[in-house]
C-alpha cells in the first residue's frame, strides 16, 4: 500500500476488512506482510497476526521516506520482507491508483493533454498506480524489476487498482509472477471486499477471489465490477500468434469505433483485446488459434463483469463485448499513439 495521496482511508478499512477475516482463523501456515504508507514520507511494514482471539498488528520496521517508487526501493521493501517471512512461495496485493501500462508523465507535460482519469472532480473516486502526481507513481518495469533483484518470482499479483488487465503491463510482469488478477476498468475507490475473498487470497481461490469482487460490486451503491485472471505462462505464446497476426493484418481505422471501450478517456486508449482482435483477423483458422490460445491465457472462468463499466470522466458505459484484459494497439490518443511502440509487448508483436 504505497503513497496514494486521497486512497489512505480506504487502505485502513481494507486492512480492517482483512482483519476481520483472519479473525475467522484462516490463515494456517500462511502470514500476510503489509507496507503501509500512512504519508509520502512515512511508512511501516507490519504483519496480520491471529493471536486465538483477535487480529493483532505486529509491526516491524519503520521507514523515513521509502523509495517505493524505484527499483532499488522495492527491492529493498521485499528484501525486509524476505527476511520477516521467509517462505517457499510468495503472492502480492498492490493497493493504490493505477494507469495500466502508461508511463509515468513528468510534471510539465501533464497539462497539454487532456485530463486523467482522476483529475475528475464532484465524481465517485476510482483507483489507480501510484499518487496524485509524478513523483509518487511506478512505471511497470520498476515493479518488475524490483521483484526480480528481490530474487522473488510471485505466485499471483492482484491489482487492487485501475486499468492493470492490460496486455502491455502484463507483458512487462510475466517473468515475476505465475498469475495476475486485475480489472481492466477502473476500481471504485472502495477496492476489493477483503472481508468476502481475504480467504481466497491466502488459499490461492482465483475463482473464489474473483467471483467475491464481483458479488460485491453487482449489488452495490456503485455496481461496477470487471475482473480477469491472466495466465503468465501462457504470454509469449500469445504474443508469438499476435506477431503473426499482425504480419498478415493492418486494422482498418474506420472499425476503431466498433471495438468496445474501457475507458473514460477520448480517444480511447483501452480497448477490450478479444474484441480488438476479432476486428482485426479476417482469417478464420488464424482467428480460431488465437481464441484458443487466448483462453489459455485468460480463461472464461475468471472472467466477469456486471452490465457497465464506470469512469471518473465519463460516468457509466455499457459493456457490450468483454475479455478480461485491454489492449492500446489501436489507441491515437496522445497519451498512448508514441508511448505503445516503445512497450514490450509492442515490440514483440509488431
Amino acid at each position: 500500500m504505497p503513497w496514494s495521496t486521497n486512497l489512505t482511508s480506504h487502505f485502513e478499512q481494507n486492512l480492517k476488512n482483512f482483519e476481520t477475516t483472519i479473525e475467522n482463523n484462516i490463515l494456517g501456515n500462511n502470514r500476510v506482510i503489509v507496507f503501509f504508507s500512512s504519508s509520502p514520507t512515512e511508512a511501516t511494514l507490519f504483519e496480520l497476526k491471529y493471536d486465538g482471539n483477535n487480529c493483532i498488528r505486529e509491526i516491524f520496521k519503520s521507514y523515513q521516506n521509502p523509495a517505493f517508487t524505484t527499483t532499488n526501493g522495492i527491492t529493498s521493501i521485499l528484501n525486509d520482507v524476505k527476511t520477516i517471512a521467509p517462505a517457499n512461495r510468495y503472492a502480492m496485493v498492490v493497493s493504490s491508483h493505477g494507469t495500466g501500462w502508461l508511463p509515468v508523465t513528468p510534471v510539465k507535460t501533464l497539462r497539454a493533454v487532456e485530463k486523467f482519469h482522476w483529475e475528475y472532480e464532484g465524481v465517485p473516486l476510482t483507483r489507480f498506480f501510484g499518487g496524485l502526481s509524478p513523483e509518487y507513481q511506478t512505471n511497470i518495469k520498476t515493479l518488475a524489476e524490483g521483484i526480480t533483484n528481490a530474487g522473488l518470482k510471485m505466485e499471483f499479483i492482484l491489482f487492487d487498482d485501475c486499468y492493470m488487465s492490460t496486455i502491455e503491463a502484463v507483458y512487462d510482469l510475466k517473468e515475476v509472477t505465475n498469475y495476475i488478477i486485475a480489472s481492466p476498468t477502473e476500481v471504485m475507490a472502495y477496492g476489493f471486499p477483503y472481508h468476502i475473498i481475504g480467504e481466497h487470497l491466502v488459499n490461492n481461490n482465483y475463482y473464489g477471489i474473483c467471483k467475491g469482487f464481483y458479488d460485491y460490486y453487482k449489488n452495490d451503491q456503485y455496481p461496477y465490477a470487471t475482473i480477469g485472471l491472466i495466465n503468465c505462462r501462457e504470454v509469449d505464446h500469445l504474443s508469438a500468434i499476435m506477431r503473426e497476426i499482425n504480419q498478415r493484418f493492418t486494422f482498418a481505422p474506420e472499425l476503431l469505433n466498433s471495438v468496445q471501450r474501457l475507458d473514460g478517456y477520448n480517444p480511447v486508449i483501452f480497448f477490450d483485446y478479444g474484441d480488438y482482435v476479432s476486428k482485426l483477423c479476417a482469417d478464420k483458422n488464424l482467428l480460431a488459434r488465437f481464441e484458443a490460445q487466448f483462453e489459455r491465457t485468460v480463461p472464461k472462468l475468471y472472467r466477469m463483469h456486471t452490465p457497465s463499466y464506470y469512469s471518473m470522466s465519463t460516468g457509466e458505459v455499457r459493456i457490450d463485448t468483454f475479455s478480461g484484459i485491454t489492449i492500446s494497439d489501436p489507441s491515437i490518443h496522445v497519451k498512448a499513439i508514441t508511448a505503445k511502440t516503445e512497450t514490450a509487448w509492442y515490440q514483440a508483436t509488431h
